[in-house]
């Protein structure tokens, strides 16, 4: 039995290919060799390991062993241990994955393409940059036989138009307006799609490079496990993972402060403000404390879009560690959203970081330090899910502020949502930068990974000065658009294209009928007011997905400008009757 575990140790460590499951029983020789071999984590690291070079000696070693020890091959009484192995369907039976799994468990599946001769282009994310890939593929032409196989990943079942999030608390936009289903934009192409999280990713183009050139042979560019234990083995990968809100970063702010960054998030803080709004119905009442931290683009457009929601029922408070609002934006949208800031008596505290929120304990009052140095009473007891904000100074000349409110909006900080690799094979790492996004070159794959492509706020890409990119919706969106050319490129044996980002100019709401766009191509110019609320629509209606979906939102919002122009009318007549 020794001899047996000697020889076919490495098998097990990630051998030749099998055809089809199999199940192998081996006992262990002592207690501490049973918990190493039922360790999950061994199994895990064992998912992705490399195929071996020389398959046709270890393909002899063990069908050798098989048939010399078949008999013996049965000792585990009480918990079986079963080996799932992929076969790839490429033509190139290599052993690409084995997993442990307990009894209760499923067993991982293999997703099937439609057609094994064609590409397969797996797509992980399904925001700006994965679906415009995804449809900028569809849209290319191809030869009869280079056309891929599409496949999205993404682990919601909606399409999120980010920009457009703020346009949900002031009731200009409905749901599916800005988050249409996947399978509805999909409806009319090739593209599959799969809603699931991933999990691990096993990328093997890394290897064998100089075999994947030759014409004629579609060798594997890698694995992804999902988080359901589907495997996908694709040709070429692009990561559109986007990112996520990064909230732990003071105490108290992954508990009680609310993100703004998905569709889920928005529907939270939209439910939230309509609980305090009818809690908080009545002259008598107290207002509404609406804490914002942060003050860019995000922070600043909530504060807007907020504070003319609530009116004079409500207190908005922005903070920010920068001395200026929005620094990195262009002067005219800065002085722009300064001036309706302003007039709508938004209190910012510039200069200031947050160190820490907690929540008022409702066994006790509390004693709150207001701007301007007056201390207010707090009765707990008759204030349900109150928050304290402590600031402290980032700049010279500043003192602590205590600050109070009712719900808490954090706009700072995310990080990028990269997969995790094969721990046990060093040689596939990813190059990250020092916010977790994979460095690419200039056509957007990957350094050292020729077959995978990132983009959006997965990619490290910088331009010609040197400067990174921003993660916005923006750069998202022309990447797509090359990312697709250079798939088409690569798959068709062309050169690839470098990408060169073009800044078209920035946009922002300011409100229901108040915005700020700055075009690029005319300098100095700023657009505000209805003009720049026009203009930002109009531009963000040309950029939804599908041209479907374009006419459908066109002639929604259409309607809703005629009711509301009606409305305004109406009263307008009725005023200047009554006054009359």
């Amino acid at each position: 039995m020794s001899q047996l575990a000697g020889r076919c140790s490495p098998i097990l460590g990630g051998g030749p290919s099998v055809n089809g499951p199999r199940r192998a029983e081996i006992r262990p020789q002592s207690r501490r060799d049973l918990a190493h071999f039922r360790s999950s984590r061994l199994w895990r690291a064992m998912a992705f390991r490399e195929p071996f070079k020389a398959r046709d000696h270890w393909e002899k070693l063990f069908l050798d062993c098989s048939r010399r020890y078949t008999g013996n091959l049965s000792l585990f009484n009480k918990t079986p241990v079963r080996f799932f192995c992929s076969i790839s369907s490429s033509g190139v039976q290599d052993n690409r994955f084995v997993r442990h799994t307990s009894e209760g468990e499923t067993e991982p599946s293999s997703y099937t393409w439609p057609d094994n001769q064609r590409p397969r282009v797996c797509i992980l994310g399904g925001g700006f940059g994965g679906l415009y890939t995804a449809l900028r593929l569809e849209s290319l032409v191809w030869p009869d036989d280079r056309k891929p196989q599409v496949l999205l990943v993404d682990q919601s079942d909606r399409f999120v138009f980010k920009p457009l999030l703020y346009e949900l608390l002031s009731g200009e936009v409905d749901d599916w307006e800005i988050a249409p289903s996947f399978t509805d934009l999909l409806r009319n192409t090739s593209v599959q799609f799969v809603k699931d999280r991933v999990e691990l990713l096993r990328p093997l183009d890394h290897l064998n490079r100089i075999e994947m050139r030759e014409p004629g042979r579609s060798r594997s560019g890698g694995l992804v496990q999902l988080e359901s234990g589907i495997i996908i083995e694709y040709d070429w990968l692009v990561l559109a993972l986007g990112a996520e809100a990064k909230l732990d970063v003071v105490p108290g702010s992954a508990e009680y402060a609310f993100p703004f960054s998905t569709l889920e998030d928005a529907r939270k803080v939209n439910s939230k403000l309509r609980m305090l709004e009818r809690e908080r119905f009545g002259k008598d009442s107290p207002p509404i404390r609406v804490a914002i931290v942060g003050c860019g683009y995000s922070g600043v457009e909530l504060a807007a879009t907020i504070s003319e929601r609530l009116e004079h029922r409500g207190i908005i408070q922005a903070i920010s560690v920068e001395t200026a609002i929005c620094p990195n934006a262009p002067p005219g949208n800065r002085e722009a959203a300064f001036r309706v800031l302003q007039s709508r008596k938004t209190q910012l505290f510039l200069g200031y970081f947050v160190s820490c929120i907690k929540e008022v304990s409702a066994s006790e009052n509390s004693v709150v330090m207001t701007r301007i140095g007056e201390e207010i009473s707090i009765d707990a007891k008759n204030h349900q899910n109150k928050f304290i904000l402590e600031l402290q100074p980032a700049q010279r000349g500043l003192e602590s502020q205590i600050l109070e409110a009712d719900i808490v909006l954090w706009t700072v900080g995310s990080k990028p949502l990269i997969p995790h690799l094969d721990p046990f094979d060093q040689s596939n790492i990813f190059s990250l930068n020092a916010r977790g996004q994979a460095e690419t070159d200039e056509t957007l794959r990957v350094r050292g990974h020729p077959r995978i492509f990132a983009i959006g706020d997965s990619a490290a890409l910088r331009d010609s000065s040197g400067k990174l990119l921003p993660a916005t919706a923006q750069v998202a969106f022309q990447q797509a658009d090359f990312a697709g050319w250079n798939l088409w490129a690569a798959i068709n044996d062309r050169p690839l294209l470098p990408f060169r980002f073009q800044n078209l100019g920035e946009m922002m709401t300011l409100g229901r009928n108040d915005a700020a766009i700055s075009p690029s191509f005319i300098e100095g110019l700023t657009l505000e007011g209805p003009v720049g609320h026009a203009g930002r629509k109009i531009a963000y209606l040309l950029r939804l997905p599908t041209d479907e979906h374009r006419v459908k939102v066109g002639i929604s919002w259409l309607t809703k400008s005629v009711v509301d122009s009606v409305t305004s009318l109406q009263s307008t007549m009725t005023k200047v009757i009554s006054g009359s």
